[in-house]
């Protein structure tokens, strides 16, 4: 066996323990709007996008507002995403429809809304799966805690951090990266 061929043995190794999941770049995990309609994340290339676990009837609703504050100043650098998640507390139990129709109602919502979704556990979809597992997102490890964590990814599809629902997304801990 020559050098080389010793050299190509261990990649073949990784090559076959990688999963499908793996290989991903969030632009390539799928997931549908409010209203069902198919969302193309590579879409959002070249922008920053803050993605938001959201509730209507939590301590931290209020953030909406600012949310979409962020939204209208930044839009050209800023894609904000609101998925919506009923894990805790029970606190988003509407169905799209009525989501979607308290978020324009009450905090004049025009940020993307998301089809409800788990951002935890067995049912967790693939966006968050990618946000919280540093195999996947190649930065760090999280778990969401509670409504309103906000996670940004960078314009190249890199996790930048990730921030706890008491930080407000007007936070210059976030606005800094877009400013």
């Amino acid at each position: 066996m020559n050098f080389l061929n010793l050299l190509l043995i261990p990649l073949t190794i990784i090559q076959l323990n990688m999963n499908e999941n793996d290989l991903k770049s969030l632009y390539e995990i799928k997931i549908n709007d409010i209203s069902g309609n198919p969302i193309e994340l590579n879409e959002f290339k070249d922008k920053y996008v803050l993605f938001v676990n959201v509730a209507s009837k939590c301590g931290f609703t209020g953030q909406y507002e600012d949310l979409q504050k962020l939204h209208e100043e930044y839009k050209s650098k800023l894609v904000v995403v609101g998925l919506p998640c009923n894990q805790f507390g029970g606190q988003e139990p509407g169905q799209a429809h009525e989501i979607s129709s308290f978020c324009q109602i009450n905090y004049g919502v025009t940020f993307l809304l998301t089809e409800k979704i788990e951002v935890k556990g067995n049912g967790q979809h693939p966006i968050y799966k990618w946000l919280t597992d540093k195999t996947l997102n190649g930065v760090k490890n999280s778990t969401v805690r509670w409504n309103f964590q906000k996670y940004l990814v960078d314009p190249s599809g890199k996790l930048v951090d990730y921030w706890y629902s008491i930080t407000s997304p007007l936070s210059q801990k976030i606005t800094k990266h877009f400013q």
